[in-house]
């Protein structure tokens, strides 16, 4: 997985990788997108739930639209942006940003520096609106010193 770093003037850095978001190093901190419903049901999804299951602790956490679930497996975070009610909504650009302020707010809270995401982390979102996700992304290492990786592919 080769990356190219781009670093803002507070020394965070995101870097592009092509490949496997599960290849990336066990120490990182994962996200991805989901409906209030946990459903899980497509997409990269599908993934996470057989990867760390925990789909009764999610629901348990009773998060809303613009929020973010948190599960801890093996010693990292993973991190559930909730950005629509239902499965079969579609998701909007306002509840991604606010979901990602609140993984910020936990990165920062809980010393998270590493953190790798999909490139399009809001499927259902129109690609512009994906790209405009990317200050969202940064502002999870805003004032800190980290890392945060996004898989193309």
């Amino acid at each position: 997985m080769a990356g190219s770093p781009s670093e803002d003037a507070e020394g965070s850095r995101i870097t592009y990788v092509k490949g496997d978001l599960f290849a990336c190093p066990k120490t990182d901190s994962l996200a991805h997108c989901i409906s209030e419903d946990c459903r899980m049901g497509a997409g990269i999804a599908v993934l996470f739930k057989k990867k760390f299951g925990g789909v009764q602790e999610l629901l348990n956490q009773q998060k809303k639209s613009g929020e973010v679930a948190v599960l801890k497996r093996d010693g990292r975070y993973i991190y559930y942006l909730i950005t629509k009610k239902r499965a079969s909504h579609k998701p909007t650009y306002e509840n991604l940003q606010k979901s990602l302020e609140a993984m910020k707010s936990h990165c920062l809270k809980n010393g998270v520096t590493d953190l790798s995401m999909p490139r399009k982390i809001c499927v259902g979102l129109k690609a512009k609106e994906n790209v405009a996700a990317l200050p969202g992304e940064r502002k999870c290492q805003e004032g800190e010193k980290g890392n945060a990786s996004r898989a193309e592919g």
